[in-house]
């Protein structure tokens, strides 16, 4: 393996059993410590036990690890709904967990850092739904200097409980095996990493390939709007078509929002995207979300749990900025593949 190996996830494209085997052969590598920061924890049945056992088994082997979740608490319902992940649960495990309450923000985190020297992060969620119907990617990064920068993000999570004050780790430079990488953590970083991340789209001069639920965030909305006008980049994408046309819904209702909506509807009719008509969220019915989060612009990727939406820089979020061409063109390469398995335009009404 190498030191940053990246993961795609489609809809039906995997089984949950090949996922938990790649996520329990990095969990049976730790020897001191497992730091886990999870959204969205529900694995029943054997998947979830397999999971579960090389957690106990590691505990028992005298690591320590510490599990901080999601946990719900009263606000407006952002879009899709939060799961419900069963703090009973998670409380009965042998180590010590935590759940994290955001008024109104989520811990949206999805990663694991194992002996301060690796980590595991991206968009999929430990559920079954995010392992076998939806697209979802995560990468594999051993690199102690970047598991330095995520352990230092797990500590605000621990000892704060609450996420509005978590995500201040700088967003230094990491080289792995001469590779940039950049760790970006949100709220703290969250408006800087719509700004990095819009600045990269308007640098670009070859590409620019993007699979994000929604986009919401203004200098996101607005860089992609010149872009389309200007006619001069290799511009396409994919997002969640039912999500997002929930998200036009609330903006018809929101004055402070409405001028996104038709700059957001110039770039999705006049630029290449297309959308994934996935079931709407109910309690119980099948989550097949277009659910990664990756932006490709030239030879640079972001890649982790930041959708490209304004309530995303203010939930507890990472992201990993790598500048890397072999690996900006494979995902660019599977972003295309999304756009021909999802051709169908984006409606907005």
């Amino acid at each position: 393996m190498s030191l940053i190996d990246v993961h795609t996830l489609i809809d039906g494209g995997q089984r949950a059993e090949q996922v938990a085997e790649t996520l329990v052969g990095f969990l049976d590598q730790a020897t001191e410590r497992l730091d886990l920061a999870l959204y969205d924890i529900r694995l029943p049945g054997a998947v979830g036990d397999r999971v579960a056992d090389a957690l106990r088994a590691a505990h028992e082997r005298g690591v320590v690890i510490r599990l901080a979740y999601n946990h719900e608490s009263r606000r407006d319902a952002p879009v899709p709904p939060p799961p419900r992940t069963r703090p009973e649960l998670i409380e009965a495990l042998p180590f010590d967990t935590r759940g994290l309450a955001g008024m109104p923000d989520l811990m949206h985190h999805k990663y694991v850092v194992r002996d301060g020297a690796a980590v595991w992060t991206g968009s999929a969620n430990w559920s079954l739904d995010s392992w076998t119907r939806e697209e979802n990617l995560f990468a594999i990064v051993v690199s102690p200097q970047l598991a330095r920068a995520f352990v230092g993000n797990f500590e605000e999570l621990w000892s704060e409980r609450y996420i509005e004050s978590t995500g201040d780790v700088t967003p230094d430079p990491v080289d792995v095996g001469g590779i940039p990488v950049r760790p970006w953590f949100c709220p703290g970083h969250g408006p800087a990493l719509s700004h990095r991340i819009a600045a990269a789209i308007g640098a670009a001069r070859q590409r620019v390939r993007i699979a994000s639920p929604v986009i919401t965030a203004g200098p996101i909305i607005g860089t992609l709007a010149q872009e389309v006008s200007e006619r001069t980049l290799d511009l396409a994408g994919v997002v969640d078509a039912t999500q997002l046309r929930q998200v036009f819904d609330q903006w018809r209702g929101n004055p402070s929002s409405a001028w996104k909506a038709p700059l957001l509807e110039r770039i999705l009719t006049e630029g290449r995207f297309s959308g994934k008509r996935s079931a709407p969220y109910r309690p119980g019915s099948v989550h097949d979300f277009m659910h990664a989060k990756v932006t490709v612009a030239d030879d640079t990727l972001f890649l982790g749990s930041f959708n490209l939406s304004r309530s995303g820089e203010m939930n507890a979020e990472n992201m990993l900025e790598i500048e890397d061409a072999a690996l900006a063109a494979r995902i660019a390469g599977w972003i295309d593949e999304l756009i021909g398995r999802y051709p169908d335009p984006v409606g907005t009404r």
